[in-house]
């Protein structure tokens, strides 16, 4: 008979962890109405999904991921969940009975954190009245509204569901029954200029959203733009997009917290924090990624990604496509990869902390980066500067193996 995994995951291994990082819970609901051109994310349409007409299956994908979380319970025995991100595809596909079920299953079966944070994401293409008191009674505490434009001819061209009325009103909506919610904006997009975007950003922060994540259109592989690129604002363009940007949130009281999150005092999201800052997190759901760490390795999960295959084998007690560890080489640039992200940096002692590695393992990549201008560092802390915020790419790859 095979070891069980959780006790192979237990043993002597190349790492030592003095203490396991905090925790959170990522949830996938694959479903879209539509399959916009710039995504990469695991989605599917679902009437496709479900056949010609047919509905939502989100009772069947609930039972899914309720397996799938109770095969995962025992390699996090005794740790406390921080937070819920249910992300997709649409979440807000899925009635507020579905998401309270699904919430009402997760606190059943995990030791919660009584004030966890709890967000859910939302397409004001899939807005109705009082689906969001609904998600709020049901417990999410905050709402993710992926705008991207207020600009119907933006949106069309980003191949969005919704136009600027009904963004406008998923927004008004929003602000009623939460204290916290996201707005998503994108820049650089197909035919934009510095006034457009100047337009979209004064219109979002009307709002007052108390976190604004404003992010660069990138042509993604395996994307239907990378197969037909649109084109987009040069290179100049944008840098000047991302310093308004800055410019403005700045002057509305909102703090770039991390390269691409703005956020007003007390609520900066506290789930992206926990990944930048190389936090451990279980992903369920189909396609759904996760890491998770143990006192000598850390793992990396990958779910099936085709929801039915991934009912199915979830049902099975299998939800999982596969689960590596992480060789200890690269560590440095998965931590890397993430924690530079952050304006704030991170401390020398939570890189050793988290990966388990002496700080001398990145010491050469430390300076180099320092002799570019791209971090100020002192005997505690290590941060990007405004030149290595720039060059983030080119910074994180420092670390590479």
């Amino acid at each position: 008979m095979s070891e069980p995994r959780e006790i192979r995951l237990q043993r002597p291994g190349q790492l030592r962890l003095p203490a396991l990082p905090p925790l959170s819970l990522y949830v996938h609901l694959p479903w879209c109405l539509k399959k916009c051109p710039y995504c990469d994310f695991n989605s599917h349409e679902w009437r496709r999904a479900a056949g010609q007409g047919g509905d939502l299956p989100w009772a069947d994908y609930l039972d899914a991921l309720r397996a799938d979380l109770e095969s995962s319970l025992p390699l996090i025995w005794g740790r406390t969940v921080h937070s819920v991100f249910i992300g997709g595809g649409t979440p807000s596909l899925f009635p507020p009975e579905a998401i309270d079920r699904l919430l009402s299953d997760i606190r059943a079966r995990v030791r919660l954190e009584a004030d966890a944070e709890i967000t859910l994401e939302a397409n004001p293409g899939t807005f109705e009245t009082d689906r969001f008191r609904g998600y709020r009674q049901a417990g999410v505490n905050r709402l993710s509204v992926g705008v991207q434009s207020f600009d119907d001819r933006f949106l069309r061209a980003l191949g969005r569901v919704h136009d600027g009325a009904q963004a406008r009103a998923a927004l008004e909506e929003a602000a009623c029954h939460f204290d916290t919610f996201n707005l998503d904006l994108m820049y650089a997009l197909p035919g934009q200029t510095l006034a457009d975007l100047e337009r979209d950003l004064a219109m979002a922060l009307a709002y007052a959203p108390p976190h604004l994540s404003v992010y660069h259109l990138t042509l993604e592989p395996n994307t239907y733009f990378a197969k037909h690129p649109p084109v987009l604002p040069d290179d100049d363009t944008a840098y000047e997009m991302l310093d308004l940007i800055t410019q403005r949130t700045g002057e509305s009281g909102m703090a770039r917290y991390e390269v691409s999150a703005y956020a007003r005092p007390g609520h900066q999201c506290w789930h992206n924090t926990n990944y930048w800052q190389f936090g451990d997190y279980l992903g369920i759901g189909a396609g759904a990624h996760g890491k998770l760490s143990f006192p000598h390795r850390i793992v990396r999960q990958v779910r099936w990604r085709e929801p039915r295959r991934y009912m199915e084998q979830a049902l099975l007690g299998q939800p999982m496509a596969s689960e590596e560890e992480v060789p200890p080489v690269e560590l440095p640039f998965e931590f890397m990869l993430n924690a530079l992200r952050l304006r704030e940096g991170f401390e020398l002692t939570d890189f050793s902390d988290r990966t388990g590695l002496p700080v001398t393992a990145i010491l050469q990549a430390l300076q180099e980066a320092e002799r570019r201008g791209w971090i100020e560092r002192d005997l505690q802390r290590i941060r990007p500067t405004a030149h290595g915020f720039d060059f983030l790419s080119d910074l994180q790859a420092l670390f590479l193996p």
